[in-house]
């Protein structure tokens, strides 16, 4: 099992909802004080949006060993707000997200703290669209805790609770049932495929997924969802040795990687070597763009293999700030057809608007199947980019927008965008810098043809700030 430092408390209050360890003091992690207060400042601010006696909230949950604990937290304040619950169990991001429209409920909650370590936990926040709230919405949750503004209500009016287990199949059917979905194709292709769930609640729902679109030959990796994680949850290429060992010994066509909530993909071809998170969402849209021309959208930190292949089919690419809820505003405005970020995460309004790693599985393997080609040899078709990311301690002393005045300087003749920090584009490249949200950092992000060019273009932003 993996282990984070345990004795690290965090408590991160944002318009998504609230994030932090469990275990410690109220107010600087994450307490059932804390869980009992954000999931009555929800509530409270469903009751205001909606403006109705009675109101449903959809509640799941990943696989953590808390989860259970913040779950009868969560499901015991809305009951006692008078709004009705419906119980998923275990159930995936992308998951509750379908079964709020799919029930007509008010909003959902998502308990999960998706790639954080096990010691973390988190509540995520959706509307009625079954999307994150927006950044006003958000606020206003925010606003209503602080202020303690809640009003419980007596025991005969709190709301009613039901247990509803069948949405893990409902989601897997309706991605089985989109055009662009083709499980004929997939089962001919007869793909032996390696999974890694690291112990969470994809192992419930991705060999029920890979079965009903006729992969027969599954080879499971930590797929036990009990929440003990076997090694750093974030699928990136230095947590996954396990699986690209596995690939190769077991002669796997592809291995497939989830985060702990079921909403980032990571692929690893059949030669060991990661397809690259970045790519996940460019060859699903390659595939999309194909069948059904049209624009697309990922976040500023995207690679720009996604705006080549895009402008290959003659469509259009836009761009978003960072963050799940801005990629989809975005899509929205555009009519984009695919879209999502560089992590991994594909978002398909065809089924709905909120990143799914079952929908990106069930895509990228249709897409495999019929291009005929090995994963690796697919891989080559796409440009290649590097991102190289990099963080620097900020110095309160400095503002921000002094760092983005002198930065801009230095690049007089190249295209700009502070929508997000600052964004500069260059001839095979871009650079970003921007404050964390999390601790007192710039992070600064560069891509490159190379590894050595997109270092050097974040080295020398590095640079630029060192010396003020």
């Amino acid at each position: 099992m993996w282990v984070k430092n345990q004795f690290s408390m965090a408590l991160i209050k944002s318009i998504s909802g609230i994030r932090g360890t469990i275990g410690g003091k109220p107010g600087e992690s994450l307490s059932p004080v804390d869980i009992l207060k954000f999931a009555a400042a929800y509530g409270t601010w469903l009751q205001k949006r909606h403006n109705k006696e009675r109101l449903k909230v959809i509640v799941g949950r990943d696989a953590r060993k808390s989860g259970s604990t913040v779950n009868n937290l969560v499901i015991t304040t809305l009951r006692s707000l008078g709004i009705s619950v419906t119980d998923l169990g275990m159930a995936t991001t992308p998951t509750v997200e379908l079964a709020v429209t799919g029930t007509f409920a008010d909003g959902g909650i998502i308990i999960t703290a998706s790639h954080n370590p096990a010691e973390w936990n988190a509540l995520k926040l959706l509307n009625e669209k079954g999307e994150f709230l927006s950044s006003q919405d958000g606020n206003e949750v925010l606003e209503i805790a602080a202020a303690e503004d809640f009003n419980f209500v007596t025991s005969e009016l709190s709301g009613s609770l039901y247990f509803d287990d069948t949405w893990n199949k409902k989601h897997i059917d309706q991605v089985l049932g989109l055009k662009l979905v083709d499980a004929q194709v997939i089962k001919a292709a007869g793909f032996t495929v390696a999974i890694d769930t690291v112990n969470s609640v994809g192992g419930i729902v991705l060999p029920l997924l890979l079965r009903a679109l006729g992969v027969n030959n599954i080879i499971e990796l930590n797929t036990t969802p009990d929440g003990n994680f076997a090694h750093n949850p974030e699928p990136i290429p230095e947590n996954l040795k396990g699986i690209s060992d596995l690939v190769i010994k077991s002669r796997a066509d592809i291995g497939l990687v989830v985060d702990p909530d079921v909403d980032r993909l990571a692929i690893v071809s059949e030669d060991g070597e990661m397809f690259g998170e970045e790519y996940t969402l460019v060859a699903v849209s390659d595939y999309i763009l194909k069948n059904s021309p049209g624009s697309t959208v990922s976040n500023l930190s995207s690679t720009r293999a996604l705006r080549d292949i895009t402008i290959k089919y003659g469509c259009q690419y836009f761009s978003s700030a960072i963050g799940e809820v801005n990629v989809v505003e975005e899509m929205k405005i555009r009519g984009a057809v695919i879209g999502g970020e560089g992590n991994g995460g594909v978002i398909y309004p065809e089924l709905h608007y909120g990143r799914d790693a079952l929908v990106g599985i069930a895509l990228f393997l249709t897409h495999l199947a019929k291009s005929k080609l090995s994963c690796s040899s697919l891989r080559k078709l796409y440009p290649t980019y590097v991102i190289s990311k990099k963080k620097l301690t900020l110095n309160p002393t400095l503002p921000f927008s002094q760092i983005v005045k002198v930065i801009k300087e230095h690049f007089p003749d190249q295209q700009t965008d502070e929508r997000d920090g600052l964004w500069i584009e260059y001839q095979y490249g871009w650079v970003q810098i921007r404050k964390s949200n999390t601790e007192p950092v710039l992070r600064i992000y560069a891509e490159g043809r190379t590894h050595v060019e997109a270092e050097e273009l974040g080295d020398r932003v590095i640079g630029i700030v060192k010396n003020l």
